[in-house]
């Protein structure tokens, strides 16, 4: 499963919810992972983070080394958010669901893959 950035700051907030979903995805042993950008949109200072630093210590997370993929992905779908574009890219190539707060962005870009959509989760 790959994790946007609303779940990041649910981690960040110790949130119930954010905790009551880990605990499930430890009993499946689930593995999750997010990207780099996603970490930007909710790191701000680390030394206040202290959650979220620990959190990340635990999940895969990936660089943004798919440029042209996400360039051609916001031209299809007439959209310029690259962090989310990116986090759809991801998915297809790991073929990992997507874990976020805001789906109707995420399923925007992910409709116009057809098959290889990943599945967006809320």
């Amino acid at each position: 499963m790959i994790l946007d950035t609303g779940f990041l700051v649910s981690i960040d907030r110790s949130e119930r919810a954010a905790h009551t979903f880990l605990a499930a995805v430890a009993r499946s042993k689930t593995t999750l992972h997010t990207t780099e950008p996603v970490v930007a949109q909710v790191w701000r200072n680390g030394s206040r983070q202290a959650r979220l630093s620990a959190f990340l210590k635990t999940i895969t997370i990936h660089p943004l080394d798919d440029g042209r993929p996400v360039g051609r992905l916001l031209a299809q779908t007439g959209t310029s958010d690259v962090v989310d574009a990116h986090l759809v890219i991801a998915a297809v190539r790991l073929g990992h669901d997507i874990l976020t707060g805001d789906p109707g962005d995420l399923a925007t870009l992910s409709t116009v893959l057809g098959p290889a959509s990943p599945t967006v989760h809320a």
